[in-house]
């Protein structure tokens, strides 16, 4: 991969979905697997496929295809996912605990090392086995224990505030669970995950499902002719 091209955030946001596949693969004892095999258990095109992995050396042979295990080790490389991440959740309410236990029981890597809360009522509690700590104590503890990523569960505002502190405190990354865009150096990655964006477009869909149908049953007559 040429080091200067900055690869689209399209096709970085496909790659954990072929780790995924891959994994499965893995699962089912597959070796290989060719880039129109990949391409009709995935979805994408398998010019698509090539294209994406392309950015990165390809990896694939002519008349053999990808290895599995091969490419699935690239693709989790590629991902950052071949070393361990620290992190911290601010917010321990129902969204808070419900992020908690999913890292806990997903095990891949992503460690909870603390959880934080300004709600004196919540502040003790324990979610398996890490005890809620006190807002107040986020920032010395972020540098203390050289925290990589951030998940912030709280209301949109207090959002940028809990930002800020993660952002001043050294962590690299933040996950961000809050209704709002945040704003952030360049050099400090976010993910946002709006569950109200994925809702109302999963609204759209439904609306406009009628001509999904339609052009899916006038394919089948077609196929039937």
């Amino acid at each position: 991969m040429n080091k200067n091209t900055k690869t689209s955030s399209a096709v970085i946001k496909r790659l954990p979905r072929y780790r995924r596949y891959l994994r499965d693969l893995q699962r089912k004892g597959v070796d290989k697997i060719s880039s129109s095999e990949f391409s009709a258990l995935i979805g994408y095109t398998a010019s698509q496929i090539r294209q994406d992995l392309n950015n990165f050396g390809g990896f694939g042979q002519q008349g053999y295809g990808y290895n599995v295990n091969g490419l699935f080790n690239e693709i989790s490389s590629i991902l950052g996912l071949d070393r361990d991440y620290k992190m911290v959740i601010v917010g321990a309410g129902n969204l808070g605990q419900a992020i908690a236990n999913y890292t806990y029981y997903y095990k891949a890597g992503f460690v909870v090392r603390g959880i934080f809360e300004v709600n004196p009522r919540l502040i003790g509690l324990k979610i398996n086995d890490i005890e809620v700590m006190d807002y107040e104590g986020l920032d010395a503890y972020v540098k203390e224990n050289k925290i990589d990523i951030g998940i912030i569960c709280t209301t949109k505002d207090s959002a940028q505030d809990v930002a800020d502190t993660l952002t001043a405190a050294g962590v690299k990354g933040i996950w961000n669970f809050a209704p709002v865009d945040l704003n952030l150096p360049p050099c400090v990655a976010i993910e946002n995950v709006h569950l109200s964006d994925s809702l109302h477009s999963l609204a759209y869909h439904i609306n406009h499902r009628d001509e999904v149908c339609e052009e899916f049953e006038d394919e089948g007559e077609a196929k039937q002719e």
